[in-house]
């Protein structure tokens, strides 16, 4: 199973975007999903995740405020909605879900080495 993720592309600062993640082969309503973002020469950051049970949405510090997380259970599909860009939210943005079995419906996790099934990521860029 992989996830696909869509709705990039090329925003004005102050502009929105909504990502997509959609899964094949999962049900996305069992597991917490993340949504992280990766630039050149970084790890992948965190930077928003849904959990099935418990505290959340969470969201990283410098977008909290102007991202939304949400699920369509019907789409199997997760969401996150984008607002008031700034050239800094730009890079790759892929979902993934929790690696550790005893974890996977929590956003306990934060660093993208605990989690899996990375689709191939949809390109932001945010420039006047």
């Amino acid at each position: 199973s992989q996830f696909v993720e869509s709705g990039g592309g090329l925003v004005q600062p102050g502009g929105s975007l909504r990502l997509s993640c959609v899964a094949s082969g999962s049900n996305l309503d069992s597991f917490a999903v993340g949504w992280f973002r990766q630039v050149p020469g970084k790890e992948r950051e965190r930077v928003s995740c849904s959990p099935v049970n418990g505290d959340g949405p969470f969201y990283a510090q410098s977008v909290k405020g102007r991202f939304t997380i949400s699920r369509d259970s019907a789409k199997n599909t997760v969401y996150l909605q984008m607002t008031g860009l700034k050239p800094e939210d730009a890079g790759v943005y892929y979902c993934a879900v929790p690696s550790q079995r005893v974890v996977e419906k929590t956003c306990f996790m934060t660093t993208a080495l605990d989690y899996r099934q990375w689709g191939q990521g949809t390109q932001v860029t945010v420039s006047s």
